[in-house]
């Protein structure tokens, strides 16, 4: 079990490399081809259209046979896709190499995770939030990567060639040491799982309003510090600075917090700390408090997706791949839509009073906590 940990730590750290190396180099794409805003914006949104459209077919394959079959598979072509939006030549290629980039990362997201919950379940305690932790870690890795080619002047090609040729070496190493697992509801009912389907959709419910904030806070937080109060553009940059660390020390932690407090008293807490931390931020309107109120929004909601994801996965194990695809679909929408659903509040109320959306939202997780119990199996029929 502890080479099946390193092979999903492993694993999850690949994966935020070549997202953060991706987005390192994106100014690069841009120059090079010529590209306005609004192009760039379009061919970014084939990543997301890629992700979702990935998650919604990589469910049943992980059930039938196996997420290591999956996800094994997934991390060697991300190496591979990786290279591909840096042979675009104009904004159409740029965008289905971006699409099948995230067609790969949404089928190695969900399986990785599938693999991550059955390693959870056969440790027999909390581990999730270390995954999720570890993916971050991998963000700014690659992210420092990509910082580190860009500065020598190498080209996006050469950058990506390089980490991706490291991805597929390292995750072909973390197959040896993978978790096997069987798979084998391919004979099940095709609606399998239904009777835990309204609380694995609720589930994504909370996924939703939870990746809402981290979208929000992604796009929104340096430029509320910024515009809003009135700081510095070097300082408002440390606001989403604060909320990065403060999540990935938040998830370093978790496991420890989950083991001891449970995932429901866990959740509920990080739900409230997110809450009044951002609240209190908005509230007191100085450029310290944002950047402290997101650093504390980061820690509340640093724990929540890895305990939703455990829970998901915990629901029903031979259907742990539907149900966190589900859950993980529902969720990126919330992650996309955050953003948008930002700043079209903020166009009608201002950003400060926008940003109070992802504050209820937080309190909604809070409170809808309980859902994360465990299910209950129901009686044997007799």
């Amino acid at each position: 079990m502890r080479r099946a940990r390193v092979a999903v730590y492993l694993l999850f750290l690949l994966a935020g490399m070549a997202i953060g190396t991706w987005t390192a180099r994106i100014p690069a794409i841009k120059h090079s081809l010529g590209l306005s805003d609004g192009g760039l914006s379009l061919a970014l949104l084939a990543i997301a259209l890629g992700a979702i459209a990935g998650m919604q077919v990589v469910g049943r394959l992980v059930d039938r046979y196996g997420s290591h079959r999956v996800m094994l598979p997934a991390a060697l072509l991300q190496g591979v896709v990786l290279v591909a939006p840096a042979c675009a030549v104009n904004l159409g290629t740029l965008a289905v190499a971006l699409f099948c980039f995230g067609l790969v990362h949404g089928v190695l997201d969900v399986s990785m995770n599938a693999n991550a919950v059955e390693v959870e379940i056969a440790s027999g305690r909390p581990i999730m939030s270390s995954f999720h932790a570890v993916f971050s870690l991998g963000g700014f890795a690659g992210a420092g990567l990509g910082g580190v080619f860009a500065s020598a002047d190498f080209s996006p090609f050469i950058t990506f060639l390089s980490v991706g040729g490291v991805i597929v070496a390292l995750a072909a190493w973390a197959g040896r040491w993978a978790y096997r697992s069987s798979g084998g509801s391919a004979s099940a009912p095709a609606d399998g799982g239904s009777r835990l389907r309204l609380g694995v959709l609720f589930l994504g419910v909370l996924a939703f309003c939870s990746l809402v904030g981290e979208g929000a806070a992604a796009d929104w937080s340096s430029v509320y510090v910024r515009d809003s109060l009135g700081a510095s553009p070097g300082f408002a940059a440390v606001a989403y600075a604060a909320f990065s660390i403060m999540m990935t020390a938040g998830r370093l932690a978790g496991d420890r917090l989950a083991a001891r407090f449970g995932p429901v008293l866990l959740v509920r807490g990080c739900g409230l700390l997110a809450a009044a931390g951002l609240g209190l931020g908005l509230l007191v309107g100085q450029p310290w408090a944002g950047v402290v109120g997101f650093g504390c929004f980061g820690a509340g909601l640093s724990c929540i997706i890895p305990q939703i994801f455990s829970a998901a996965g915990h629901r029903d194990p031979a259907y742990a791949g539907r149900a966190l695809a589900r859950v993980a679909g529902i969720g990126y929408l919330g992650f996309l839509s955050g953003p948008v659903l930002i700043g079209a509040a903020a166009e009608l109320t201002g950003l400060p009073r926008a940003l109070a959306i992802p504050v209820l939202l937080a309190t909604f997780v809070a409170l809808a906590a309980p859902a994360l119990r465990p299910a209950r199996s129901p009686a044997p029929t007799p």
